[in-house]
């Protein structure tokens, strides 16, 4: 468990509430003698690159969460070379804005990236900012997007914990393009039996 994380999830009401279902001392443990998750490791770091989506969450000034989805070409949620940072390109949308417009009350998100199909998934908690693409820094210019809609901004986000989540329970979901390849495969497959049964009674 990370260190980082450790200290922002569990507070006080939530060690309460693991003193009174019997959890505290193994969690205590676990964040007593936790990992520097202030940066993302080298697996962390392949997973999230290879994503196409994730959701985003913020809280407004009424103190509720919103949560919006974000997706792209694999790559288009980058990690700063030291590891300590995320960037993904705000793309012109609803113009509703509300992550940006919570982002100037409270800079804290969290992030949840899913793997269904490895049945993976990966939380991040960090600081964000909303840069003009002009300032965004060297490492976050450039950035994949989807086919349409216009770079707003470049959202930055500085790493403060991130956990591995059990993978139990996450619906197996196959990505539609490994599905057709898939199909693809087994139509080739099928038309070369048939071509070789036609051979073989020679027709």
């Amino acid at each position: 468990m990370g260190k980082g994380y450790a200290s922002i999830a569990f507070t006080a009401a939530v060690q309460a509430e693991q003193a009174r279902i019997g959890s505290r001392a193994r969690f205590a443990a676990m964040a007593e003698g936790g990992r520097d998750d202030s940066l993302l490791g080298e697996a962390e770091q392949a997973f999230l690159a290879s994503r196409e989506s994730f959701y985003l969450a913020s809280t407004g000034a009424g103190g509720w969460p919103y949560m919006q989805h974000r997706g792209g070409p694999p790559g288009f949620l980058r990690v700063a070379p030291a590891g300590d940072a995320l960037a993904f390109a705000d793309l012109s949308g609803n113009r509703q804005h509300v992550s940006i417009g919570n982002l100037a009350g409270n800079d804290r998100v969290a992030l949840f990236c899913m793997d269904y199909a490895g049945q993976h998934r990966l939380k991040l908690l960090g600081h964000a900012r909303a840069l003009p693409p002009a300032e965004a820094p060297a490492w976050a210019t450039n950035l994949p997007t989807p086919a349409h809609g216009k770079v707003e901004h470049v959202m930055l986000v500085q790493v403060a914990g991130w956990e591995w989540n059990c993978s139990q329970h996450i619906p197996r979901l196959i990505p539609l393009a490994e599905v057709a390849a898939g199909v693809r495969q087994l139509a080739e497959r099928v038309a070369a039996l048939e071509a070789e049964n036609a051979r073989l009674r020679g027709e």
